[in-house]
């Protein structure tokens, strides 16, 4: 029996994809391409945005259409949260929300057995959310590791916490152990990834700074990257810590999502722009190298021309080396409903464009900065018109001939940073 699967969103989608297909790999299953024939298709979806979730139903159709006998599986946060709406596509064999998709071999199992019978599970009200580590293993270079799962902060545009529940993690001692699994897969960089990954160890009185210090002495894991933090969460001690740390890298992903207090008022989030602007400040005191990235959300309600205007000013004034760039998307059952001063479209669209332009000549000047520096890179597999390509410390892409690949592959050299391409081919998202 084969299996495919196409993943949605964000790096936790990732690392618990992989999570899944390795449980049917170890049940003798076959993991083939998503374009390919399978005899069962897995989508793990994706709810942030209407873009991704109209990239849901395309994925849904393309599998029905690639094989009309195998089974699909919607799995996920779209389908956690819109249960109806993809149970009236036919095609769709099983459907599984967050609280139950870790299950689903136990699932498909049971569909083979009556094979009649659809297995469709609507997201529980009531359900009680469980936490399941998990990390990607496809990449022998980097793995995405899920440390933390949900969020109790319910930003007013955001739909995630209605698809995933309240924040939870497992303790640092399990979390520890399964990062000496990805030690022993020989994966030389972990990207810490959670839906409020700052949040880990609320309830049982341990902390993200705890989970950090612990991982930094695990042998043979390299380097770690924190794929998101949000500002108020990332203390002087995580910075202080990231700073001389053997493992950690100068690297930062800090929403910010607007540029204007009434805006970040209005989202419900938890900081202003001077704690934002004083926390970047601090990081570059400490590490003037490290590589700062920020979502920004346009197009949010009460975001008029001269409020965006302020947005893009102050981000041009902050140490930022590019930006993730979201228009604002009306979310199901989310209070950003019920705010007044709704943006028209073509508005937010011609925000994106500004702001996409902004985070193009903010890159532009982080590589210029980094021009003839020496940096450690870590070479990957991939090869390319006989270039192989590797990531410096604080994030940079770069390559070199692939005529010694095969020595390179999955180490850290030294390399000056000349020539840089400011290009989304060689600088993509963490």
């Amino acid at each position: 029996m084969t299996i495919a699967a196409h993943t949605l969103g964000c790096k936790l989608n990732f690392a618990e994809t992989s999570d899944i297909i390795r449980k049917f790999t170890f049940a003798g299953w076959q993991q083939t391409d998503f374009d390919q024939p399978a005899d069962l298709y897995v989508i793990n979806t994706c709810t942030v945005t209407a873009i991704a979730e109209k990239k849901c139903r395309n994925a849904i159709r393309q599998a029905i259409a690639k094989n009309p006998d195998a089974i699909v599986a919607v799995i996920g946060c779209f389908a956690q949260n819109a249960y109806d709406e993809i149970a009236r596509i036919d095609g769709v064999d099983i459907i599984l929300g967050n609280d139950r998709k870790h299950n689903l071999l136990h699932y498909v199992d049971e569909f083979l057995r009556n094979r009649n019978a659809a297995i469709r599970k609507p997201e529980s009200k009531e359900q009680k959310y469980d936490f399941h580590l998990a990390f990607s293993h496809a990449d022998r270079t980097r793995t995405f590791f899920k440390v933390q799962d949900g969020c109790d902060y319910f930003c007013t545009y955001c739909a995630i916490p209605f698809a995933r529940g309240r924040s939870r993690s497992a303790t640092v001692a399990e979390t520890v152990d399964a990062a000496r699994q990805i030690a022993a897969y020989g994966a030389k960089e972990v990207v810490l990834t959670g839906v409020n990954t700052g949040t880990f160890g609320q309830g049982n009185g341990e902390t993200f700074f705890d989970l950090i210090k612990a991982l930094d002495n695990i042998e043979g894991i390299e380097r770690y990257r924190i794929s998101s933090i949000e500002p108020n969460l990332l203390t002087d001690d995580i910075i202080h810590f990231v700073a001389q740390s053997r493992a950690f890298l100068p690297h930062f992903h800090i929403p910010l999502q607007a540029g204007s207090d009434k805006v970040l008022h209005l989202m419900h989030r938890r900081y202003n722009t001077e704690f934002y602007a004083n926390l970047l400040q601090k990081i570059k005191q400490i590490m003037p190298d490290a590589c700062i990235a920020a979502d920004i959300m346009v197009g949010f309600n009460g975001e008029d021309d001269t409020t965006f205007e302020q947005t893009l000013q102050y981000v041009d004034s902050l140490p930022i080396s590019y930006l993730h760039v979201f228009t604002f998307s009306e979310r199901p059952n989310t209070a950003a409903l019920r705010l007044e001063e709704r943006i028209p479209v073509h508005h937010r669209r011609e925000h994106s464009r500004q702001m996409q332009e902004l985070s193009d000549r903010k890159k532009s000047l982080f590589y210029r900065q980094q021009q003839g520096r020496t940096r450690p890179v870590l070479w990957e597999s991939d090869i390319k018109n006989g270039m192989m390509y590797g990531f410096t410390d604080n994030y940079i892409r770069v390559r070199r001939s692939a005529e010694q690949a095969a020595s390179l592959v999955n180490t850290i050299t030294l390399f000056r940073l000349d020539n840089l391409i400011e290009s989304e081919e060689v600088f993509e998202q963490a």
